[in-house]
């Protein structure tokens, strides 16, 4: 069964194509929560017009869905609390000039 800390290490590799950063580092993962073998994600997108959310889905079970003792990846996207750059950390904000 993995971590948490290793389910955000393999969302790190989910990269927002417009900011150029990862997921976990703009404060898109809401929550991460790991049942035996089956990993539930709660995510959002910086709007809810952002049309990447199918192919964020497929990248998170993919990388997730690597890790060893996963057998399930279930992500959910939400907008409800909405993302804000507050949500971002201090790398990412520095990144892009917050």
């Amino acid at each position: 069964m993995p971590t948490v800390d290793e389910v955000n290490d393999a969302l790190s590799n989910v990269i927002d194509p417009e900011l150029g950063l990862d997921f976990v580092e703009l404060g898109l993962v809401y929550d991460v929560e790991i049942d035996a073998a089956t990993v539930n994600i709660t995510f959002t997108l910086t709007t809810p017009a952002c049309p990447i959310g199918p192919q964020v889905s497929e990248q998170m079970v993919e990388f997730v869905g690597e890790l060893d003792g996963v057998e399930q990846v279930n992500p959910r996207m939400v907008f409800t609390p909405p993302w804000s750059p507050e949500r971002m950390s201090e790398d990412a904000k520095f990144a892009l000039g917050f």
